[in-house]
């Protein structure tokens, strides 16, 4: 396939899994799926669905697919997850689940985390094989999910899923991180390789979860210098955001020379969110995806965060147009979910709420200078001298169907085998794995080991687990055992639980 120069239009492909915005956290939990729903409804409403080139509807995750990067055990534990066996599952394994406030058992929650990431891992595919130069997945972006519990949220990280599937096409990935709640379940998952550089803008004084991304967190081993984080405070406003993503950006990308990117646009970093503490405009989050897209390469943007469900919905819809490099007009359309829209017509409403901006110039500076002065250290991309180019799609498909063809291993009706391209259209039930205008949406898979982490890094924020002591004997000289604080995303206003386990 040929590529076009950069001056020609992107093509852009859009994905959506019918019935992914029909799940429910329970009454008062702020995340809300049906934000996706309306969200689509938005972007059709305004006809950008005419400017997509290929509008997918994917299929869902396999559990192979989930345990390129979650352990086994775990993936085995949310499969089995329901409302009705919840305390005996969470007896057995509450090591699993940080909070169940946080992340409660609903019915159909392993359907749901296989739809969105399922989504994502064809996005990345997509983009692999350069079908596509920009991949939209508004379903994806939970970055919380780590490799063995859940977290804020986010019961599988469909992201690190993604940057996995990149990793075989692209020799470095860049993921970008612009939701109000720091990035930590990407950042700890490739903390030890130069070949995925995490950076994050995120609200941070030690208490905000989930307590990590302080400014001098970097990363480890080969991965030292390649995990960046930009601390903010309070209030901070357009002028201020955006000046500083693009003095932070701009020499990242030069330096790094990412292959590919990776930006989640959680829209809880906007003003007036139910759970987020900054005042960005609509126009200021989006001028953030604006500027990524300017760099040409290879794009995923994903969704995340966001908790004010109207205006993630006009944000993500506003953030589609930009990608599609279309105008929108400022009044909304008229959709099913007007309701959601009774006192607010606009797609740009104010969005400003009494919140001091804390973030001085000085503070601002100074974060600034520091990440200038670390990337001295990353001495421009390593990863292109030290490592091979991973082989592209079409030549592991080649070396598959040799493997075949020579019967080294027999394939059984529905293959999950570890490192084993498949292509699960052709055992799906027939109309499944079809794009809604466009051809085959199959997903192939191969597993990506990640480096394993050393030590595991304190946690902090409203919700997170602290093991404090060991069995054994306090400096009182008095028996102790482990103990955990419990604190959570939900802002619930709830006193720290220390329980013996």
């Amino acid at each position: 396939m040929y590529r076009i120069g950069p001056h020609s239009r992107r093509s852009v492909d859009y994905f959506f899994t019918k019935g992914v915005g029909d799940y429910h956290y329970g009454e008062g939990h702020p995340m809300k799926p049906h934000r996706l729903s309306i969200t689509n409804s938005l972007v059709i409403g305004y006809g950008l669905h005419e400017h997509i080139d290929n509008f997918l509807c994917p299929q869902p995750a396999t559990v192979s697919q989930l345990e390129t990067f979650h352990d086994s055990d775990y993936v085995d534990f949310l499969s089995k997850l329901t409302p009705r066996n919840v305390e005996e599952m969470f007896r057995l394994h509450g090591d699993m689940v940080n909070s169940s406030e946080d992340c409660p058992v609903f019915t159909g929650l392993f359907e749901f985390c296989k739809q969105y990431a399922g989504a994502s891992i064809l996005a990345a595919r997509r983009l692999g094989e350069e079908s596509c130069d920009v991949a939209i997945n508004w379903t994806g972006g939970l970055h919380h999910a780590k490799k063995r519990g859940a977290s804020g949220f986010c019961y599988v990280n469909d992201i690190v899923l993604a940057i996995q599937h990149l990793l075989r096409k692209y020799a470095r990935v860049l993921y970008i991180d612009i939701d109000i709640h720091h990035g930590d379940g990407v950042e700890e998952a490739f903390y030890n390789t130069n070949r995925v550089l995490t950076v994050s803008f995120h609200k941070y004084n030690g208490e905000f979860f989930p307590g990590t991304g302080k400014l001098d967190d970097n990363g480890s081993g080969l991965g030292k210098h390649f995990a960046l984080n930009v601390p903010l405070k309070d209030g901070i406003d357009d002028e201020s955001y955006v000046t500083m993503f693009r003095a932070v950006m701009e020499p990242v990308i030069a330096t790094f020379r990412p292959s590919a990117i990776v930006l989640q646009c959680g829209a809880d970093s906007l003003g007036c969110d139910r759970l987020g503490a900054f005042n960005l405009s609509i126009k200021a989050h989006g001028e953030c995806v604006r500027f990524v897209k300017s760099f040409h390469l290879p794009l995923l943007v994903l969704g995340g965060g966001g908790y004010t469900v109207s205006n993630v919905a006009r944000c993500w819809t506003y953030e589609t147009s930009v990608l599609l490099g279309v105008q929108l007009p400022n009044q909304l359309p008229s959709t099913k979910y007007d309701r959601y829209f009774l006192n607010d017509r606009r797609l740009h409403p104010p969005l400003v709420r009494n919140v001091e901006n804390q973030n001085t110039r000085q503070s601002l500076e100074k974060i600034r200078i520091s990440v200038r002065e670390k990337l001295r250290y990353m001495d421009g991309a390593p990863s292109v001298q030290m490592q091979v180019l991973p082989p592209d799609l079409t030549r592991w498909l080649e070396d598959e169907e040799e493997r075949e063809g020579e019967g080294e291993r027999e394939r059984e009706d529905n293959p999950k085998m570890l490192g084993e391209w498949y292509d699960p259209e052709s055992f799906a039930p027939s109309g499944e794995g079809k794009t809604l205008e466009t051809g085959s949406a199959s997903v192939m898979y191969e597993p990506v080991v990640l480096p394993k982490r050393g030590k595991a890094r304190k946690a902090g924020g409203r919700k997170k687990v602290v093991e404090e002591g060991e069995e054994g004997t306090g400096g009182s000289g008095t028996p102790r055992g482990k103990r955990r604080v419990v604190r959570r995303k939900s802002g619930k206003r709830k006193e720290d639980e220390e329980v013996d386990i």
